[in-house]
């Protein structure tokens, strides 16, 4: 997984490049009809119900946008929120606050989507002992607020990136020559290079989870696609001899019956690819 640091770097470029998008040489229409002393203050509404996420990002935005603005929170990230909830007010130069709006809303309607989502899958996973992971299937661009939201909603991050983790799946396989030649490739690979990352690799039937296990040295097997009787097998062929997880279009209707199956963890693009924003507003005082 990335670092601390690197996951600050990945914000802090999110935030430099939307205000870069947005603004430009300049938020004309605040230019032409508000003073640059004028002052004001606003409040950010909730007119939705969910898991709000995305304040403290907000206040790293503001802070960008201009370090003399002032933000009090009123309900912090991982919160549930009801139509009519105030979450923070901000207050400073009205041309800053209407400079930092656009960017604080759309991050954070997407990521009380995202939390909210995750939320659902988390308390339908309660006392199973099976964690719920984002994937890849991120907005390019802004992958470090969603996998941010999953976070506060409770849920886990899959590896970030293709540079911080091995992940073997189908077409790896495939084009490698089989699994158990992959898997060879990939620890010489690590060994050449000097690199420490974990692997995982994914399973398309159980002949295959065979032929993983009979490499050893893999830190988690993708169980995918499989169904419930199938899941189970390959829960007890594996064991204690990795970790498991389950994927492929597991929905918050399957999603209970897999984790009881035994598997550790069970990843869902859903979480990040098929949300629908939270109604926000920003508005003046």
């Amino acid at each position: 997984m990335i670092s601390k640091e690197q996951f600050n770097k990945e914000i802090e470029g999110i935030i430099v490049n939307a205000i870069r998008e947005d603004v430009g040489d300049g938020d004309h229409s605040s230019l032409a009809c508000i003073p640059a002393t004028a002052m004001g203050k606003a409040k950010l509404l909730v007119k939705d119900k969910g898991i709000i996420a995305g304040v403290e990002f907000a206040k790293q935005v503001f802070a960008y946008v201009d370090e003399n603005m002032k933000v009090e929170t009123l309900i912090g990230d991982g919160s549930e929120v009801k139509y009519g909830d105030i979450v923070l007010y901000v207050e400073g130069a009205s041309q800053s606050i209407l400079k930092a709006e656009r960017l604080v809303l759309n991050a954070m309607q997407r990521m009380s989507a995202i939390a909210t989502k995750t939320k659902t899958f988390v308390d339908l996973l309660e006392g199973t002992g099976t964690k719920i992971l984002d994937t890849r299937k991120t907005t390019p661009g802004i992958r470090a607020l969603e996998k941010w939201a999953v976070k506060i909603g409770g849920g886990e991050n899959h590896r970030f990136a293709l540079y911080d983790m091995i992940m073997l799946k189908d077409n790896h396989i495939d084009f490698a020559g089989g699994v158990a030649r992959a898997i060879n490739l990939t620890k010489q690979y690590l060994k050449d290079t000097n690199r420490d990352l974990k692997i995982i690799v994914e399973a398309r039937n159980l002949e295959e989870i065979k032929a993983i296990l009979d490499c050893g040295g893999v830190y988690r097997i993708l169980i995918d696609n499989f169904n419930y009787e199938d899941t189970r097998k390959a829960i007890k062929l594996i064991g204690e001899q990795c970790l498991t997880e389950s994927s492929g279009g597991i929905n918050e209707k399957t999603v209970r019956h897999y984790a009881e199956c035994g598997v550790d963890y069970i990843s869902s693009g859903a979480l990040t690819h098929s949300v629908y924003n939270m109604d926000l507003s920003l508005k003046a005082l």
